[in-house]
């Protein structure tokens, strides 16, 4: 992050495209072979109007300026980001680690 060239610039680090939570659950049960039925409780949805419905974190200044993509670009790259975390969360050897009780790194 020391390039002259981002000097004065807002750059976004992004993933350049969007994908819907439902979507993405989805993709997580194909990746992990489990069955996952979505429910909805439209007592939590947002009212409209009330919030941004879609984003998407575009990194064509980054490319520009940094010289820099993104390692899990595409759905395919995050396809495989997921199988990767999935597989980490069911090595038990890993889990006797993981602390979910808590914050920490």
């Amino acid at each position: 992050m020391e390039a002259k060239s981002t000097e004065g610039h807002t750059i976004n680090i992004g993933s350049n495209y969007e994908i819907s939570i439902g979507d993405l659950v989805k993709t997580i049960g194909e990746i992990m072979a489990v069955d996952i039925e979505i429910t909805s409780d439209e007592e939590r949805f947002r009212p409209a109007k009330s919030e941004v419905e879609r984003l998407w974190a575009s990194n064509e200044k980054a490319k520009k300026l940094l010289c820099w993509k993104p390692d899990y670009g595409s759905i395919d790259g995050l396809k495989r980001g997921l199988a990767e975390t999935a597989s980490w969360f069911m090595n038990p050897d890993n889990l006797r680690h993981y602390k979910a009780d808590r914050y920490n790194i």
